[in-house]
Order: C-alpha cells, then sequence, then structure tokens
C-alpha cells in the first residue's frame, strides 16, 4: 500500500548552514517524523505563493497545518498592532499562503490537521477571530507556561476517538480562538474554557488543536490524519 502524501507547513526566513547565511525553508523534523512513522509521506510546503495553494492540494492526500508565530491581527479585523504582541515576528508572506492552502483544502475535502498556530490559520481561514493577548484577557498566564494541564475532550468528536475525553499537555500560546469560524465546532478545552480543540463539520477530517501532537511517543492524532488520507 502507497503512502499517503502529507504536505506540511514551514517557516521562511534566514538560517546559517557552513559559512552561508540565506534565506531557507524550514521545518521542525518532528513533523515529518511523526507523520513518516504514521505510515504518511511526508512533504515540506514552502510559503512563497497563495496562488499556488489549490496545486498543492491537488496533489496532496493530507495536509498538516504546523505550528509557528502569530498571526497578523489585520487578517482577522484587528487593528494592527493592537491585537498581539511582538509585531516585528509576523510573518504575513506565510499568514496569505497558509490561509490559501487552508480554505483550498477545506473545499476540496482534503484531511487537515490544525496544529498550535495551524488551528488559528484554520479558525482566521473560516471567518474566525483570536484573542491575541491570551493573558490579559483571562486574567492568568497558565496558557504561556510549560506547566501541563489537563484538556477536556468531547468524547463524541473525531478527537476523542481518536485520544479520548481528557489529556494532558504543555504547549505554550499567546493567541487562542476567540468567534469560531464557519463550520468549525469547539471539542476540547482548558480549565477556564479557552477553546483547545476544534473540528470542521461535514468534512472528511478537518482537527485542529492547540498543542503539539507531533511531539512525544503519543502520535495517536497523527496517525488518525494519515488514516483519513489513505485512497
Amino acid at each position: 500500500m502507497s503512502r499517503p502524501l502529507i504536505g506540511i507547513t514551514a517557516y521562511l526566513e534566514a538560517a546559517r548552514w557552513g559559512i552561508w547565511v540565506r534565506e531557507a525553508v524550514l521545518s521542525p523534523p518532528s513533523y515529518a517524523k511523526a507523520v513518516t512513522k504514521a505510515g504518511g509521506a511526508p512533504v515540506v510546503l514552502p510559503p512563497l505563493r497563495p496562488d499556488v495553494a489549490e496545486d498543492y492540494i491537488r496533489g496532496l492526500d493530507g495536509l498538516v497545518l504546523a505550528g509557528g508565530t502569530a498571526i497578523d491581527p489585520t487578517l482577522y479585523g484587528e487593528a494592527a498592532g493592537e491585537d498581539t504582541e511582538d509585531a516585528e515576528d509576523l510573518q504575513p508572506h506565510r499568514d496569505r499562503f497558509e490561509l490559501a492552502l487552508a480554505r483550498a483544502a477545506v473545499e476540496a475535502d482534503v484531511p487537515v490537521l490544525a496544529i498550535a498556530r495551524g488551528m488559528h490559520v484554520l479558525n482566521v481561514a473560516q471567518g474566525g477571530s483570536l484573542i491575541g493577548r491570551l493573558p490579559e484577557a483571562v486574567g492568568h498566564e497558565r496558557h504561556e507556561a510549560q506547566t501541563p494541564h489537563v484538556i477536556q475532550v468531547s468524547v463524541t468528536s473525531r478527537l476523542g476517538k481518536a485520544i479520548g475525553d481528557r489529556i494532558e499537555v504543555s504547549a505554550p500560546h499567546r493567541q487562542a480562538v476567540k468567534r469560531l469560524g464557519s463550520g468549525l465546532l469547539a471539542v476540547a478545552w482548558a480549565d477556564d474554557q479557552i477553546i483547545e480543540g476544534v473540528e470542521l463539520q461535514g468534512h472528511r477530517f478537518g482537527v485542529g488543536v492547540q498543542w503539539h501532537p507531533e511531539r512525544g511517543e503519543d502520535n495517536r492524532l497523527v496517525e488518525a490524519l494519515v488514516d483519513a488520507a489513505r485512497p
């Protein structure tokens, strides 16, 4: 049986190797390793041109919207610089590319696993919005800390069927889902009711999580993506 081809989004920024410092397409190897372990064939997607997103999706069996920096707040209706910190770290070229990818994947019913930033991309692509400064919104900094915390998961959801009704995670984040995008349903929550998991209703496999399932030994969620991507 051939391995499903799984696209993985990536950074585009300066990197050093040998004596050179050049712009490079960068992806933490944990994504590719998790996809390979789950039975898929990983392909890293350079964030260059939004107009080729549909071509990528036509050639892929599944898509991982990977983690990364905060999304430009102007893309979900907030004023620039007012709804997120570290504005100098924003990557509008990556935002535009990944939003186009997400929309194309949803339209084509291609399985999607959206991780951390990727969940925010999926939500914004569907017309949703984000909490840009989470500590100010909830009155504590637990979401930014590395401290493990327990997430409650809907047992009837695809996510719950893959990982169960509870999972302990450690995934620092400063943005979170605010208004859910069209067709998205909240299926996992932290103890302060911040949304930690979403699903796309009526889609073959459209799951977003705030944590990083590609890290560690538990690969069940990536396996669920790859299984959904098989012909």
